[in-house]
């Protein structure tokens, strides 16, 4: 079955919980909910990679990040580190981190792929086309699930050479980084051109942007919720490894549901 990571944010500003998550036992309490809901990572983050955020330093990242890692790994919840910062993926798999999540790709920090090489880590690599501050100057594409899945491939060609083996990647389309509202379901629609590279793929929509668009009125967090489960079942049903999402209970039952259908 599909796999759920569970969103933990430890940023004051991130889209949609920025700020609930700042205090530890905060943070740690709604880690092991979404664990005992089903999540099979929580995947730790410090800095915002919303539209327009502004990039921080990685010591205060860490000072935010690592005593969640630390505390969740004694407490044998494993988790990913969220991160663009070849630093505070180091630091954090040393705190116990399993997977390093970079929505880069290794573009952001030059250091990222060369470092992971050299940890027990796997790394998901995001599609990705510049910083937060200015992605949508560079939404421009013709065919872009077939576009996504060639500059993914690039990117997994470049971990290679960095000495990550390919058994270590997980791929990430970038949903919502980089892409129109309609952009982003042709990438989904597509799913099978970033699946077919062989890798696994992990798949983030939660609670975006292009989601809300789609929705009549100004849909809440319970619609964006709703809405985000419905294409994570989606998105397992197309093949995607693990999906990132902000509500693990409704996802879990959205997927329980998907492969009742499907009779898995």
């Amino acid at each position: 079955m599909t796999g759920i990571w569970g969103i933990l944010n430890i940023t004051p500003d991130s889209f949609s919980d920025g700020g609930r998550y700042v205090e530890l036992d905060i943070a740690l309490a709604r880690a092991r909910t979404m664990r005992a809901q089903g999540a099979s990572i929580v995947d730790v983050g410090g800095e915002s990679t919303r539209p327009g955020a502004e990039r921080i330093g990685s010591i205060e990242e860490q000072r935010r990040v690592l005593p969640v890692i630390e505390a969740l790994t004694a407490d044998g919840i494993p988790t990913s580190i969220d991160t663009l910062n070849a630093d505070t993926a180091a630091a954090a798999v040393r705190a116990g981190a399993r997977i390093v999540n970079d929505v880069s790709g290794g573009l952001a920090d030059e250091r990222m792929l060369a470092t992971v090489a050299d940890l027990d880590a796997d790394i998901a690599i995001g599609h990705w086309r510049g910083p937060s501050s200015d992605m949508y100057a560079h939404a421009q594409y013709v065919r872009i699930a077939r576009e996504v899945a060639s500059e993914l491939r690039e990117r997994v060609t470049a971990a290679a050479a960095a000495g990550i083996a390919p058994s270590r990647v997980i791929l990430d389309p970038g949903i919502g980084f980089a892409k129109s509202g309609e952009q982003n379901w042709e990438v989904l629609r597509g799913l099978d051109e970033i699946i077919g590279l062989g890798h696994r793929v992990l798949v983030g929509t939660s609670r975006k942007r292009f989601l809300v668009d789609t929705l009549d009125g100004d849909p809440g967090q319970a619609r964006r919720d709703l809405a985000t489960s419905v294409t994570s079942a989606l998105a397992a049903r197309a093949g995607a490894w693990a999906v990132r999402v902000h509500d693990v209970d409704a996802t879990r039952d959205a997927l329980a549901v998907a492969s009742a259908w499907d009779g898995v």
